[in-house]
């Protein structure tokens, strides 16, 4: 028996069948590519094309190609990398944090978010990878190999190696989690298919019967792993804050760093989810999935991120006031005032600012007023970074060492590679894999139409 609260909206509207559900998504993995996608798809295949001529350059000719300097040593490589890492966080939230809640409307956005959470980690591993110079001569130098060399380890010390392993264990979790949820819904589309396609589907649904036992497999899989991944929301930001908070230096070395990177990652996760479904719900005609419901709840954690942020940015100005460290009172002052004044408050704008107008129910029910501050507050966070950063280092103790810094065409083309890495690998993974999770929406399902009173 289906039953539909009378107080709670449903999460799938129009009064959808188990067939419908299978239809309504798998219809855009068996249909050919429309003109709409094809655009797309060529658009960020473009902008991958034309960053990598800057990765080749990078590589070929080294990172003097980027606009580093003796005094700033790292920026934007370092701020793309946090910002990539912070994109990715979302679906790790959605997906195990939300599950172990029994959160119920995760499960309309959790694949397309696991996804994100994939293509995210690959943009941000580019940058550590580019910023060894040779990167084929000793890449593989960052693993604690075995080997015949004194034994030549790594720093275990150093938080560059412990993001290594916190961005690894991130990737192998959130790419098991993501593939296991994949199997039943691969395996109904190759019910479906016939000849090359069928044969595709089911290599890749690993002979998935449907069985009860496979259910329970299923479902205990699903706990453990979202058992695992859940302390990957908190481990592997506070890892990547680590890098900077571990360091003597003004603007760095400050406790609060991990609280608020972790938060400052799902606010601008949540927001690049919100970005993506919602062109996806357009493009494929699933607003009876994504609903506005469910974009409303994203963007109350976006209001709760943001202000857990904004929070922190205020925590930070007083305890460099309280600390009584001149070069510390000196570096929060030089960010609001200094030569970066306008990245500074372009990031209080976009961060701090902008997510407040979500207390209206008028904007966080709004499509168009959520895609646009869903874009804001991803320019903030990056803003958010490059403040960290930058205005960090870009004034050291020796007034002789100033420098400013000035991102070279290298740089801007090095972000665009991945920026069009991320968009092509989305792209096509919500054209061959199915973007809603079938399975998962089917257990939600209420009927619209029929309630029963108690």
């Amino acid at each position: 028996m289906q039953v539909t609260s009378s107080v709670r909206e449903p999460l799938v509207t129009g009064g959808k069948s188990y067939h419908d559900v299978t239809h309504d998504v798998s219809r855009h993995v068996e249909a050919k590519p429309n003109i709409k996608w094809f655009l797309a798809f060529l658009t960020s295949a473009g902008v991958l094309a034309l960053g990598f001529i800057a990765v080749a350059a990078t590589v070929w000719e080294g990172i003097g190609m980027w606009g580093l300097n003796k005094t700033v040593g790292w920026a934007w490589d370092i701020t793309n990398f946090v910002w990539w890492v912070g994109i990715g966080h979302a679906g790790t939230l959605i997906s195990a944090v939300l599950l172990l809640f029994r959160q119920k409307w995760r499960t309309s956005i959790n694949r397309a978010a696991e996804a994100m959470t994939i293509f995210a980690v690959i943009c941000a591993a580019m940058f550590p990878v580019l910023h060894m110079g040779r990167p084929w001569l000793g890449a593989y130098w960052a693993l604690p190999l075995p080997n015949t060399f004194g034994s030549l380890w790594v720093n275990f010390n150093s938080p560059l190696l412990w993001d290594v392993f916190a961005i690894s264990t991130y990737f192998s979790v959130s790419l098991v989690f993501w593939y296991i949820g994949l199997i039943p819904d691969f395996a109904t589309i190759r019910d479906r298919a016939t000849g090359l396609r069928k044969t595709i589907y089911g290599a890749l649904s690993f002979g998935w019967d449907g069985a009860a036992k496979s259910w329970m497999r299923y479902e205990s899989v699903s706990l453990i792993l979202a058992g695992l991944a859940t302390p990957l929301v908190l481990s592997v930001h506070t890892i990547v804050s680590f890098d900077f908070a571990t360091s003597v230096i003004p603007g760095w070395h400050t406790t609060i760093f991990p609280p608020y990177f972790v938060a400052g990652a799902i606010f601008s996760g949540f927001a690049m989810v919100l970005t993506l479904m919602i062109i996806t719900r357009k493009v494929y005609n699933l607003e009876d999935y994504i609903t506005i419901g469910h974009i409303e709840l994203m963007n109350i954690v976006i209001i709760i991120t943001g202000s857990i942020v904004g929070i922190a940015y205020i925590t930070e100005f007083f305890i460099a006031w309280y600390s009584g460290v001149e070069a510390e009172q000196y570096a929060f002052i030089n960010r609001a005032t200094g030569p970066y004044w306008w990245a500074y408050w372009s990031m209080m704008t976009c961060n701090v600012i902008s997510p407040q107008l979500f207390w209206f129910k008028k904007i966080r029910t709004s499509i168009v007023a959520t895609f646009l501050l869903s874009l804001v507050v991803n320019i903030g966070m990056w803003f958010e970074r490059f403040v960290i950063i930058v205005t960090s280092l870009h004034r050291d103790y020796l007034p002789s060492s100033w420098a400013m810094f000035y991102p070279t065409w290298a740089d801007v083309g090095v972000y665009m590679f991945t920026f069009g890495l991320f968009f092509t690998l989305f792209f096509l993974f919500a054209k061959f894999f199915p973007v809603i999770n079938m399975a998962e929406v089917k257990s939600v399902l209420k009927s619209s139409s029929e309630k029963v009173h108690k």
